[in-house]
């Protein structure tokens, strides 16, 4: 069992930035691909950020929506995972999601879907102001 726990969230204007960050359970976190997702009212889960393991190297993937002005990053001795968010903008307020797959990635584009990982975080609030 892997529980996940972020952090970081906040109100920020326009233009600004946050760092959430996700600590994990578990000794087997360095083997863990890594996803963050957001929600926000009335919408979806949608896909933000992962962080995927192929032959032992890591590869970051972002939705279209973020890319450029977020960063995803892994931390396996404090077995956490950031998001760092910059140039905010008020269509990123959402609730975030930290989530874990334990599965081996082969490549391929399915790190975006919510099904392929096996645990989640509670949520943490990011509200941009405008």
């Amino acid at each position: 069992q892997v529980q996940l726990v972020e952090s970081g969230g906040g109100l920020v204007q326009a233009g600004g930035s946050l760092r959430l960050s996700c600590a994990a359970s578990g000794r087997a976190f360095s083997t863990y691909n890594m996803g963050w997702f957001r929600q926000a009212p009335g919408k979806e889960r949608e896909f933000v950020a992962a962080i995927t393991i192929r032959w032992s190297a890591d590869i970051t993937h972002y939705s279209d929506s973020v890319k450029g002005r977020f960063t995803i990053s892994k931390d396996n001795t404090k077995n956490t995972v950031y998001l760092q968010m910059d140039s905010l903008k008020p269509e990123d307020t959402a609730v975030y999601y930290c989530a874990a797959s334990t599965a081996e990635y082969y490549g391929g584009t399915y790190y975006f879907r919510s099904t392929w990982y096996d645990y989640w975080g509670q949520g943490t609030q990011v509200t941009v102001s405008s």
